[in-house]
């Protein structure tokens, strides 16, 4: 399946996101799965407008069917999924400025930093180089990429290769920033640079986030709400308000003790999950 890394179609520079650009999404009875199989089966929850959604679970227990899903990219076998607007206005995932960052960050390794990071302006319309030009320029500072415009990807740390790919996202201002396991191949004092990273970039670029992860520290910090989803439908997916989170940082405490609880809470839920699917 051929995936785009942006909708272009969809590219309005001129228009970027705000708070009240925020969008909410409302899963009712979904079920997904390959050919009649069900990997997900009868799901249902609504993350508010501006939210980020962290899903956890095994292998295979389908949180990155679900995402593609939730992006528009997969078929449902059953339910509905709506996007819904801070004025409770519908909208459907082709009508949305959306952006998505792979696991493997999808970025052109014959292409330079600046080629990378202005792709999507450049495949939209109404977009002046002069813009681009500027757009680019104001995001390599934000990354801290001022400096190796001219580098490949293969001569950038796995750092700033993971900034560039965040900030192609961010570029175009998405409503909607899917990622698929985006820091799964860093050290842990990388990844939680990158997380620092994320939260910083979307103070200055609002946008509701879906995130994949195996991390389920991870999890708590970066998402507003959490969806635990476990293997072969053993258990029903639990779906909750991350207690840790706070609004004002845009990201969880980790000082405060609600983060170790969540965390020991997701684990708890997991761990059953698996000693389910053992037996």
């Amino acid at each position: 399946m051929k995936v785009p890394l942006i909708n272009p179609t969809l590219l309005q520079p001129a228009r970027f996101s705000s708070h009240e650009d925020a969008l909410g999404v409302s899963c009712a009875h979904v079920t997904l799965g390959y050919d009649r199989t069900p990997v997900i089966k009868d799901l249902s929850f609504a993350l508010p407008p501006g939210g980020s959604l962290a899903i956890v679970g095994e292998s295979g227990c389908g949180k990155s069917t679900l995402l593609t899903a939730l992006a528009g990219l997969r078929s449902l076998q059953a339910g509905t999924i709506e996007w819904q607007g801070t004025q409770g206005e519908t909208k459907t995932i082709k009508s949305i400025r959306s952006s998505f960052v792979w696991q493997h960050l999808g970025l052109f390794p014959w292409k330079r930093v600046c080629e990378n990071l202005a792709l999507p302006l450049k495949i939209g319309a109404g977009v002046g180089l002069g813009d681009v030009e500027a757009l680019t320029a104001e995001m390599l500072s934000e990354l801290k990429l001022t400096g190796l415009e001219e580098r490949f990807p293969s001569e950038l740390s796995g750092g700033q290769r993971q900034r560039l790919a965040l900030g192609r996202a961010l570029i175009v201002r998405p409503q909607v920033l899917f990622m698929d396991e985006p820091f799964s191949a860093l050290d842990a004092l990388l990844r939680a640079r990158m997380q620092a990273c994320l939260t910083r970039l979307r103070r200055r670029h609002p946008c509701s986030v879906i995130l994949v992860t195996h991390d389920i520290s991870e999890a708590v910090a970066l998402g507003s709400h959490v969806l635990m989803l476990s293997p072969h439908g053993w258990q029903a997916p639990e779906f909750f308000a991350n207690p840790a989170y706070v609004p004002e940082l845009g990201c969880g405490d980790r000082d405060h003790p609600a983060f170790y609880d969540t965390v020991h809470r997701i684990h708890a839920g997991l761990a059953a999950a698996a000693k389910e699917d053992d037996e």
